[in-house]
């Protein structure tokens, strides 16, 4: 690329939004020249607005701390300065609806790391590596907000990730029953350990609005473009609980699925392993060389070693073994800010770029 794509965050002083910055050093295409965030914070440079809350285990890059935050309601100001923007908003589902068509209304593609729009029907929800096909709704989307090049895309939720691109990678099979059990870290809500030490060697067994997510959304990335918006599979049928346990970056699945047609060991690994999808056949910046890889060992993937495969955008299988009342059951291990917020966010928009959706204004 001649010359990097102008780029906005919105809510970049929270956690999803630092970890946006983190990803951005440096990257190939795209520069961060814009932050926002609360009336709060604007006016001070991001440096003075972040302060002692820098949550990322590396330095706060040195290009954006003299960046002054600008208040991200005042979105044609915000908007005037970039090619296109991230939003990871801290507001209600109402508020970020309405802010992020605001923005996109304003020409300004809008990548989404939140929840607000995945369900709404012309908006792609999209797993680069599964579904990029979905972005064809996004023509169908620009005539309902009026704009040429103003549109909104979405990633899904991060629990989703540990065991998606499976179902996606054994389509063939037919996966047609799925009951699976997410272990979810702490970084999903937003927190550390400092900030949540009722966390220490505790689980809770509810995560607010998560395991209807984990049911749902897998349907809607499995699903296909119909008359203009996104029609989620029917199968396969999931049910799921899930659980924040005292971890901080990795979200753990143990999964058990039936297939409409059984398939071997040896066939399910070979599927795993082969599988890739546009990120590796474009060879964009973020996409893992590897998208799934299986481990072999009966004790692995472990969040402690495996959770930074690929930069924490690779996903790890382990423990694939036949059932006493499923056909299968597996371990699937997923880096649920980068792979499962921010860095799935920038594969969507390296992904959108390469197929010429973003461009420069």
């Amino acid at each position: 690329m001649e010359k990097k794509l102008k780029v906005g965050i919105l809510g970049a002083t929270g956690m999803v939004g630092q970890r946006f910055i983190s990803l951005l050093e440096n990257h190939p295409w795209f520069e961060v020249v814009t932050v926002a965030a609360s009336p709060r914070s604007a006016g001070k440079t991001y440096e003075e607005a972040v302060g002692g809350r820098w949550k990322m285990d590396t330095p706060m890059p040195e290009g954006v701390k003299s960046l002054i935050v600008l208040n991200v309601n005042e979105v044609e100001k915000v908007a005037e300065t970039v090619d296109f923007v991230f939003s990871a908003v801290d507001m209600t589902k109402e508020e970020i609806k309405a802010i992020e068509e605001a923005y996109a209304r304003t020409e300004t593609p809008v990548v989404s790391n939140n929840s607000a729009h995945r369900w709404t029907p012309d908006v792609p929800m999209v797993v680069p590596e599964i579904n990029v096909e979905h972005f064809d709704v996004i023509e169908s989307q620009k005539k309902r907000l009026g704009t040429e090049r103003g549109f909104i895309a979405v990633k899904p939720n991060c629990s989703i990730q540990s065991y998606t691109p499976c179902l996606a990678a054994w389509k063939e099979f037919g996966p047609k029953e799925v009951v699976a059990t997410t272990y979810q870290a702490i970084s999903g809500a937003g927190k550390t350990f400092k900030d949540w030490p009722e966390m220490v060697e505790n689980i809770i067994p509810f995560i607010g609005g998560e395991e209807e997510k984990s049911e749902q959304e897998p349907l809607r990335v499995l699903g296909k473009v119909e008359d203009g918006q996104i029609v989620k599979a029917q199968l396969p049928k999931i049910t799921c609980q899930c659980i924040r346990v005292p971890v901080l970056n990795g979200h753990t699945a143990a999964v058990f699925i039936n297939f409409e047609k059984k398939p071997t060991k040896e066939q399910l690994i070979e599927k795993l392993t082969s599988y890739k999808g546009f990120p590796q056949e474009a060879d964009l910046p973020s996409a893992p060389k590897q998208f799934v890889r299986y481990m072999e060992e009966d004790n692995r993937p472990q969040v402690t070693l495996d959770v930074d495969y690929e930069n924490g955008m690779g996903v790890s299988i382990g423990r694939l073994r036949e059932d006493t009342i499923y056909d299968y059951k597996f371990i699937g291990l997923s880096h649920n800010t980068v792979r499962g917020a921010a860095g799935g966010a920038v594969l969507c928009a390296e992904a959108l770029t390469a197929k010429g959706y973003i461009k420069s204004k």
